[in-house]
């Protein structure tokens, strides 16, 4: 089993996520490659709340494929270009994910992405006990 907590000694989470995520010897793995705010058609979607919900079902999708839930997240690391768009991810991130999955998470604020359209990216990783 996955083991998600918030050790005493650390200061609780800012927001939805599980300072440490322990993973069993026997669980099966999959890293996902950061995921854009662009459709299966190849649509770039529109401002940052739109977006940030496409990565999030990008990720869903691509946990499907290999017959994985959202709760089997372990890791996220989400890149912002702007501080600005945080509430707006974190909006996205609950209406997609909701607020019972909190996998190991890290945020950061970067000058840009590969295009100037793309305005969040988010790498995961998830685990199958």
């Amino acid at each position: 089993m996955i083991e998600y907590s918030n050790p005493k000694g650390v200061r609780a989470p800012g927001g939805v996520y599980s300072h440490t995520v322990k993973v069993p010897a026997n669980a099966e793995w999959l890293v996902l490659a950061g995921q854009i705010g662009v459709n299966p058609k190849g649509e770039v979607q529109v401002g940052i709340r739109k977006q940030a919900e496409q990565v999030f079902r990008n990720i869903v999708a691509c946990l499907r494929e290999h017959k994985m839930r959202k709760n089997h997240l372990v890791k996220l690391t989400v890149y912002l270009t702007d501080p600005r768009y945080i509430e707006a991810y974190r909006a996205a991130r609950n209406k997609v994910l909701g607020d019972d999955v909190r996998p190991a998470s890290t945020l950061l604020i970067i000058d840009g992405l590969a295009s100037p359209d793309f305005k969040i990216e988010i790498e995961a990783a998830a685990a199958k006990a």
